[in-house]
């Protein structure tokens, strides 16, 4: 028995000390992973000694292991909180390189980046202001402050079912402001290029001629109140009707065949073809020019049974405000606006490596790569060995309090057996000096 076992022991278990106390001091880190001393013994080099008489001189530290084992995910109120559940890593900008980190608590920077604490900036997929993502290459996240632009109408459509008992009006000719000329109406609100708001009412007055026929009408009207333009099928240029109810398009007949279903009407095959409407275009400097919005009965019914609206859509929307952000499993970020829209924002990625334990840890919960960890191959989560993610949640330190507390009293009893080994050889060679 010799000083260097007994000393390198000590150092081993002061070592080991030091990894138990950054694990413990790190239970409530977000993303923190616990590291593991590993220890390796010592021989000295000597080609003379035979090798079933070796004694070894001790022991030394090999490694400090990462354990990258899954973390408790806890929900937050924040939006921009991110979890990851399973493989990767957030990849971050920090001032030109690339480091990479477990920690998902964003916020925004005041030029819109989505930043951690240190600043350093969140890594994705850029959107366009359509929201369609480009994943060619992976840029800063940046949340656009600007107003969600307007779209204009292009579709429109409403289902209806029309009562196959219903008897034609006795009070002709259709007036939309007399409801007893017409047996249906319903109204939707549509949208020109600035995003000026616009209702579209339909009507429905059964044929006194043609079985199983209704003649559709529509009117358009701006929500100030002012007459707009309407021009439906096949009418060019449609009637006038006195008094403030704007102008009437009669759409033409929609026909259906003796089970009810709506039919095409010629030369059209396949399903009915739609109509067309038209409101005034705002962004146009061409007095009384007009947008054309496709209007469909598709889905429309003539069944025995009460008339009424069973669905109703359009594709356009008002310029609108951005008000909240969520996150989805494959990192998608999608902005809620105001008009209640919502659109992608942007695409966290996630970074994983070949061996995510040759990472080099450099400290505020971030790695960087080296030439044991491989290069870093990103990618959106939820593909090939990455992980997805959550949002409004973030990854608790995966340090197990109850096992490391065990751990440091098992590494003391280990410094103070190596100091004992020490006290043991004080003692022989005091006892060799008394001879």
């Amino acid at each position: 028995m010799g000083y260097q076992q007994g000393l390198s022991g000590l150092q081993g278990a002061a070592s080991d000390l030091d990894v138990i106390g950054n694990n413990i001091a790190n239970a409530n880190t977000v993303g923190f992973k616990e590291g593991e001393a590993e220890f390796a013994d010592m021989y000295a080099n000597s080609v003379a000694t035979a090798v079933n008489n070796q004694i070894g001189i001790g022991s030394q530290m090999s490694e400090v292991q990462q354990q990258f084992g899954q973390g408790n995910i806890t929900s937050t109120s924040q939006a921009l909180d991110i979890a990851i559940n399973g493989n990767g890593f957030f990849q971050m900008d920090s001032n030109g390189a690339s480091v990479y980190s477990r920690n998902g608590v964003f916020n925004l920077a005041a030029n819109g980046t989505i930043v951690n604490s240190a600043g350093q900036e969140l890594m994705g997929y850029a959107a366009n202001s359509s929201g369609i993502i480009d994943s060619s290459s992976t840029v800063p996240l940046t949340v656009p402050t600007s107003n969600l632009p307007p779209v204009a109408t292009a579709n429109a459509a409403f289902s209806f079912n029309l009562d196959s008992q219903t008897t034609p009006p006795t009070v002709t000719p259709f007036n939309p402001a007399n409801s007893a000329t017409y047996s249906a109406t319903n109204s939707i609100q549509v949208f020109d290029s600035l995003g000026g708001a616009h209702t579209v009412n339909v009507y429905f007055v059964p044929s006194t001629t043609t079985p199983n026929t209704w003649e559709a009408y529509a009117t358009t009207t701006a929500t100030t109140g002012a007459p707009a333009l309407a021009v439906g099928n096949p009418s060019a240029t449609p009637p006038v009707l006195p008094g403030a109810t704007g102008n009437l398009g009669d759409l033409g007949p929609v026909t259906f065949s003796a089970t009810g279903q709506m039919i095409a009407a010629p030369p059209a095959t396949g399903s009915p073809a739609p109509f067309s409407i038209s409101i005034p275009d705002a962004a146009s400097s061409t007095a009384g020019a007009t947008q054309a919005i496709s209007l469909s009965f598709t889905g429309t019914t003539q069944y025995g049974s009460a008339t009424g609206l069973v669905s109703s859509s359009q594709d356009g929307y008002a310029s609108a405000q951005l008000e909240g952000f969520t996150v989805g499993t494959d990192g998608t970020l999608y902005g809620t606006y105001s008009n209640n829209k919502t659109q992608a924002l942007g695409q966290v990625a996630l970074a994983t490596f070949a061996n995510q334990n040759g990472l080099q840890d450099i400290g505020g919960n971030n790695y960087e790569a080296t030439l044991a960890s491989g290069n870093a191959n990103i990618s959106v989560p939820g593909s090939t060995n990455h992980g997805t993610l959550q949002g409004g949640a973030v990854e608790d330190s995966n340090v197990d309090l109850t096992s490391s507390l065990v751990d440091l009293i098992t590494a003391q009893r280990n410094y103070q057996a190596n100091a004992q080994t020490i006290k043991t050889q004080q003692t022989v060679d005091q006892t060799l000096i008394n001879l």
